[in-house]
């Protein structure tokens, strides 16, 4: 039998560590889980400083407990932790197991996702968020720390369950990373800079949505993206904010393409700060023959 063994009321440190042995292990996708009072072991289970230990037919790995090959305590480093002593030994052996594989972007995406998403459970793990920007702000209070904390007040000494609930929330953060990451390099590689009255606008040939937020939050004004596969095409301009409203208007640029387009079924937005033309939310709409360079042409007289 292959057994988990993390410490009672597991925090998010130990939750991440076990969702990347069971994530990234294969064999240990089913593995059972045990609670014992932090610092311990499992009965029956010496440290012999092995990640799996074996005692007769069962295989344990135990993190962030028993002071052995998966727990941090014995180190005051900042910059370690049970996710992280994890993450480095599924690295390697999924590495030294599929050498092939981890010359394709699939896993150079998904070995970043995971490492940037273990940079910031060992933050927490060591208290570091009261460094981040405005760290009282509520916006942090829908991370997934202090979802974790009202789940063990919901659902006191459920430990299996906040396992669970952790291991389905690192799965998605998984597909978010690794979506931001690509989306990254989309943006540095493909995309066309161009220049508004008002300000730098990015436009890009990507069947990846998150660029248009992603490009937004780097700083440029007008973000623009075709769709290669279905024709689709958002544009946005940044939001006003309160202090900082922005005088971008796309009226103009609405009108403009329904004249060199008019078969397209173009959407602009209330705010005027958001033209669409089809999305997942309007499958039916009439994709535009414009190209990528016709409409950047158009947004750069805006």
């Amino acid at each position: 039998m292959k057994i988990i063994v993390t410490h009672i009321s597991p925090d998010l440190d130990a939750i991440c560590a076990i969702w990347i042995i069971k994530k990234f292990l294969p064999d240990w996708r089913d593995a059972n889980l045990k609670f014992v009072p932090a610092g311990e072991r499992l009965n029956g289970f010496i440290n012999t400083n092995q990640v799996i230990e074996t005692n007769g037919r069962d295989e344990v790995i135990h993190v962030d407990t028993g002071l052995g090959t998966l727990d941090h305590h014995q180190s005051d480093s900042p910059k370690t932790c049970a996710a992280s002593l994890a993450c480095q030994y599924v690295a390697g052996k999924y590495v030294r197991a599929n050498p092939e594989a981890v010359r394709h972007d699939k896993w150079k995406y998904k070995k970043e996702a995971m490492e940037r998403m273990v940079k910031v459970v060992t933050e927490v793990d060591h208290f570091q968020e009261i460094a981040w920007q405005d760290p009282t702000n509520d916006h942090h209070d829908f991370g997934l720390l202090n979802i974790l904390d009202g789940l063990k007040i919901e659902k006191p000494n459920d430990d299996k369950f906040y396992v669970n609930f952790g291991i389905q929330a690192f799965d998605a953060l998984l597909h978010e990373f690794e979506n931001k990451i690509w989306a990254e390099d989309e943006i540095k590689n493909n995309g066309t800079v161009f220049e508004t009255r008002f300000g730098k606008g990015i436009g890009i040939g990507t069947i990846n949505d998150e660029v248009v937020k992603l490009a937004q939050k780097m700083g440029y004004l007008i973000v623009v993206r075709k769709d290669p596969r279905k024709g689709y095409v958002r544009i946005k301009t940044r939001p006003n904010i309160e202090g900082n409203q922005n005088p971008v208007d796309l009226t103009s640029t609405y009108e403009e393409l329904k004249r060199l387009d008019p078969q397209a079924k173009w959407f602009l937005h209330i705010s005027k700060k958001m033209l669409l033309n089809g999305s997942s939310k309007s499958p039916d709409a009439r994709p535009t023959k414009l190209s990528l360079e016709d409409i950047i042409g158009v947004l750069e007289k805006i």
